[in-house]
């Protein structure tokens, strides 16, 4: 079966059970499932019963898509992400964002949590994505592309809505809260980086690193969605003299979830805001 017949398919039955239309999706990231909590939830439905749907292995992810309210926006939330370090293919693992986009999601607002590499990052702090490197071993649109889903070759030059950075921006700033601007890059995983990994992208331009958000992010903006992305800072990595000691998956839950209302309180913002 072709990917656009599984995307109808998938949204058809999601469209079966669930009367609202949502026009905002979200992706929590590791540690950040709890933001679902501030949503408004009108409907639930388990990835289990959802067909084409992969399912989230690792701790820290839950298993479902919420529909409901936030800031009087329909959105639609996945509380758990699927990451290409499972073993999943990048059709699975961006597969969500495809049918985020058939249901008329226009705005797509993704979080998760990253080793920092700018001087002065703190860990627990924020920082609001403006552009990503891509480092993963694989591109989500390499194949035959379906011009039902998006061009060949589409530009991301805008990849991070301006508008909605800007937004970001303010936002955080009128609350008085800690945060920084930079780029992410997203690497394959699921090792953390050694000290010459961190310098290594830090020398090449980048503030954050991590293991998801790119494939989701190259899809969406296919599909034509404006993007809005956060990291919390779960861990520092550069400069090395400022690199945790010890890190481990379970530190970076933890630091992440310290963080979450931090990243919530911008994420409503913006929503707010559309």
């Amino acid at each position: 079966m072709e990917l656009y017949d599984k995307i109808q398919e998938c949204t058809a039955y999601i469209q079966s059970r669930v009367a609202e239309k949502p026009s905002i999706g979200i992706i929590l990231g590791s540690g950040l499932g709890n933001f679902a909590n501030e949503i408004e939830i009108l409907s639930e439905l388990n990835y289990t019963e959802l067909p084409h749907f992969t399912n989230s292995t690792v701790k820290g992810h839950g298993g479902k898509l919420i529909f409901g309210k936030l800031g009087g926006k329909n959105v639609v939330c996945m509380s758990g992400r699927f990451h290409y370090y499972e073993g999943h293919s990048m059709e699975a693992v961006t597969f969500p964002v495809r049918v985020m986009q058939f249901l008329g999601v226009e705005v797509l607002m993704v979080s998760n949590a990253s080793g920092g590499m700018k001087p002065g990052m703190s860990v627990g702090e924020v920082m609001i994505i403006t552009d990503h490197i891509n480092l993963q071993a694989e591109h989500p649109l390499r194949g035959k592309n379906d011009e039902r889903l998006g061009p060949r070759f589409p530009e991301m030059l805008g990849a991070y809505d301006k508008e909605l950075i800007q937004k970001g921006v303010e936002i955080a700033t009128k609350m008085g809260i800690t945060f920084h601007t930079g780029t992410y890059v997203g690497v394959q995983g699921p090792t953390f980086e050694t000290p010459a990994e961190y310098k290594c992208f830090h020398l090449m331009g980048g503030d954050a690193v991590g293991m998801s958000t790119v494939p989701e992010v190259i899809v969406a903006r296919h599909g034509g969605m404006k993007v809005f992305a956060i990291s919390v800072i779960s861990d520092i990595g550069y400069p090395e003299e400022t690199m945790d000691a010890k890190i481990s998956h379970d530190i970076v839950l933890q630091k992440a979830a310290a963080a979450e209302p931090i990243m919530s309180a911008i994420i409503k913002g913006v929503i707010h805001s559309i």
